[in-house]
């Protein structure tokens, strides 16, 4: 049974075409990894289908009766409701059939018997389907699934207002896991994650009888929930059944066999043109020249699809700094309330640091009160001499309605407009992409007109929060190859062990400071 049936879909964005005469079906059960690299159109595929936006031609048609979970990173959360509030509205829908049975109640002392009858028969019917749906467990479903996700870490009775966008993503997605509906959308849910509540994500998707979409660049996470690829690439969705490992494999097939079509054909289509050049103008042979034409004219020519530009990123060097590069005395990192204990850390130049441990025990804090800023809570760091430090933020800043190249141009006032491009188009964005406003990217080539500043700035120590959140695969295996060579210190946090364990020389566990329980 088809849960969603999309018809010759087609979008864009001004001249850039994201898709052309797309369709696509989900069926009951499917666990569908959406993938493609950045900018194919992925997010804005799903904003289509639940419409957030309305497509150029097409049609998205929903099966009826189906509840659709949709992880919105943009939805309001009320101030004045806690995380446990939050989280309880996932079961509005019960909590609303026990009001109804509660007015039942009320009104039975005032009925004849025969009415009575008919109230309790009601009644019945809706205790039944409370029960049926663990109504009267649903504390305890709050309970484990904010444990699972590590929200029991930040507390269930927080004000959600006071929330970072990480924490309330992860509230969001809590609350969609709690609805259970029929169909998940789900758009790079482990971006906030830690390594822990990502293995609990994993079970519980594996588990999950329900269909959903997908869409990640953590590979290893996307391989080991989905049963079915639906690949975008130049424009089109091509469905390919099994893991990512399957479509890897059926991938790079076709693709050599298609380049070994189109290098038969080329050849045959030069013979072909050389006999009738040769013959078309002797009198003995210009049939047969004429008969060569026609079959050239009806030929259906294969293309191959353009390659798209891989990004390079290879990172400036500053001069060498001093042996420490900052020193702590007794630093207790926080805001209103102490997130660590007294800190006495240093780092010398050579290191590359990754820091581990869970979300919200000041990882990104720390990041913040070594450079300065924001003030800690306590104590003191001292920064070593000659650094020029390359900052990767994992939260974007505000950057108004610039185009890249403005964007760039912006911290870089000495390039050349060549330059400005030039260096945008090494990153691995198109010319489509370097002249439309960075607001309208999507979260994959934003990361990459801020790493094309990072590159361009003569550094000696990388300070990088989260910065392969949202980036494709080959974006990707590049940063990696890059800070691998880069002969500077690099600080680095990670959710995703595979990426940084082969570039980091020390692993720091935050776990081992923080004055949060676990």
């Amino acid at each position: 049974m088809s849960l969603l049936t999309v018809k010759n879909l087609s979008h864009g964005f001004g001249d850039r075409a994201i898709f052309e005469d797309v369709s696509f079906r989900l069926l009951k059960g499917e666990h569908i990894g959406l993938i493609g690299a950045n900018g194919e159109g992925k997010s804005t595929f799903m904003n289509i289908i639940t419409g957030k936006l309305e497509p150029d031609a097409g049609s998205i048609t929903w099966s009826k009766r189906i509840r659709i979970g949709y992880l919105d990173q943009h939805a309001d959360l009320a101030k004045g409701m806690t995380i446990r509030d939050v989280l309880r509205t996932a079961f509005q829908y019960l909590f609303d059939m026990e009001q109804e049975m509660n007015d039942l109640f009320a009104k039975m002392g005032e009925v004849s018997p025969e009415e009575l009858e008919t109230l309790l028969e009601e009644t019945g019917s809706i205790q039944d389907m409370l029960t049926n749906n663990d109504f009267y467990t649903i504390d305890a479903k709050v309970d484990e699934v904010a444990n699972g996700i590590g929200l029991d870490d930040i507390g269930l009775e927080r004000d959600v207002h006071d929330l970072s966008g990480g924490q309330r993503t992860k509230v969001l997605l809590a609350k969609l896991l709690l609805e259970k509906p029929d169909i998940l959308l789900l758009d790079e849910p482990t971006n906030y994650l830690d390594v822990e509540h990502i293995e609990w994500l994993r079970t519980y998707l594996q588990q999950y009888e329900n269909a959903f979409i997908l869409i990640s660049h953590d590979i290893p996470f996307l391989n080991s929930v989905v049963n079915l690829i639906y690949h975008m690439e130049n424009q089109e969705l091509t469905r390919y059944p099994g893991d990512y490992e399957e479509f890897q494999r059926v991938y790079e097939m076709k693709k050599q066999q298609l380049e070994a079509a189109y290098k038969k054909q080329q050849k045959e289509i030069a013979n072909l043109k050389d006999f009738v050049a040769r013959n078309k103008a002797n009198a003995a042979t210009s049939k047969m020249a004429m008969s060569r034409q026609k079959k050239l004219d009806k030929m259906d020519v294969i293309e191959l699809d353009k390659e798209k530009p891989k990004p390079s990123f290879q990172f400036k060097q500053a001069r060498t700094p001093g042996k420490y590069l900052f020193e702590t005395k007794d630093l207790v990192i926080g805001y209103d309330e102490p997130l660590s204990r007294p800190l006495n850390l240093s780092m010398e130049r050579g290191q590359k640091i990754a820091l581990s441990g869970a979300n919200g025990i000041g990882k990104t804090t720390l990041l913040k009160s070594i450079l300065g800023e924001i003030q800690p809570v306590s104590g003191s760091v001292e920064l070593g001499e000659h650094l020029h430090i390359g900052y990767f933020e994992q939260e974007l800043t505000d950057v108004g309605s610039r185009t890249c190249i403005e964007e760039v141009w912006e911290e870089f006032r000495h390039f050349t407009q060549y330059e400005v491009r030039a260096a945008l188009a090494k990153c691995g964005l198109t010319r489509k992409h370097i002249e439309s406003k960075v607001q309208v990217l999507s979260g994959g080539e934003k990361a990459k007109v801020r790493l094309c500043k990072l590159i361009n700035k003569e550094t000696n120590l990388l300070v990088l929060d989260e910065p392969t959140n949202h980036l494709d695969v080959d974006a990707k295996d590049e940063l990696k190859r890059a800070l691998k060579e880069y002969k500077g210190s690099v600080l680095l946090i990670s959710h995703e062990p595979e990426f940084y364990q082969d570039i980091v020389t020390d692993v720091w566990n935050c776990e081992d400071w923080t004055t949060k329980v676990f």
